[in-house]
């Protein structure tokens, strides 16, 4: 007789549709939560390199700007050493000059060939003294027609310019109203250099000094005129007064 098995044991189980709703959510908000937090490094990844870069174009910017300042300052310097070595070479030039005159009137002073001639305007230097339209002057008179005799008298200027659009002349008491009228005195044997002040009307523009000297006698009278470019200098003359 056949053996016959029992039959198998069914286990029959409830099945729970929420828990398995809740494990996926879970590994869900897992997922996202990864996802949210690898988002947030790369956020925080390219905010550093982002101010990395600036904070590096701002000390390029910086150095620039620093190199810029330098070379602006060095060019400032070399514009300035320039113009004084500029103003060096025009004051060397004018006392070149100013030296060659006083060589040529000395040589004609003591040139025993040159003709002897009587009193002499040899030339008028006009010195601005500071105070708008006041001039310092000096005259240099010679006289080479008797030796040691002293050549005296008084010597005054006058400047032709132009005033209100129209040709002017200032004579000495307008120039020099508190001095004497008759001019400043003089007296020497060979040469001697006259000093003054006179003070120009605003709005006048001058162009040409007129000297007069008068010794009367044998020394007689002399003038003469000189443009006011020429007759106007930076320098003061030294009074020399043999």
């Amino acid at each position: 007789m056949a053996k016959v098995l029992p039959p198998p044991i069914l286990v029959v189980r409830t099945q729970r549709p929420a828990r398995r709703w809740r494990w996926a959510a879970a590994v869900a908000l897992l997922w996202l939560a990864s996802l949210a937090g690898a988002m947030a490094l790369q956020h925080w990844l390219v905010g550093i390199g982002a101010h990395m870069s600036v904070a590096h174009a701002q000390q390029e910017r910086d150095a620039w700007l620093q190199k810029i300042a330098i070379a602006e300052r060095a060019e400032q310097v070399a514009r300035a050493a320039n113009a004084d070595l500029q103003q060096s070479l025009r004051d060397r030039q004018e006392e070149i000059a100013g030296l060659r005159a006083d060589l040529a009137f000395y040589s004609k002073l003591t040139d025993g060939r040159s003709k002897p001639e009587g009193l002499a305007v040899h030339g008028v230097r006009m010195t601005a003294a500071g105070t708008p339209n006041v001039y310092n002057f000096t005259v240099t008179l010679t006289q080479t027609l008797k030796s040691g005799q002293v050549a005296s008298g008084r010597v005054r200027l006058s400047v032709d310019g132009i005033r209100a659009g129209k040709l002017a002349t200032l004579a000495w008491t307008d120039l020099a109203p508190n001095q004497d009228a008759s001019g400043l005195p003089f007296s020497f044997k060979y040469f001697q250099q006259v000093g003054g002040t006179v003070m120009l009307p605003a709005g006048f523009a001058p162009n040409r000094v007129h000297v007069e000297a008068d010794a009367g006698g044998d020394m007689g009278r002399a003038d003469q005129d000189f443009a006011w470019s020429d007759a106007l200098t930076d320098q003061e003359p030294a009074d020399v007064q043999p």
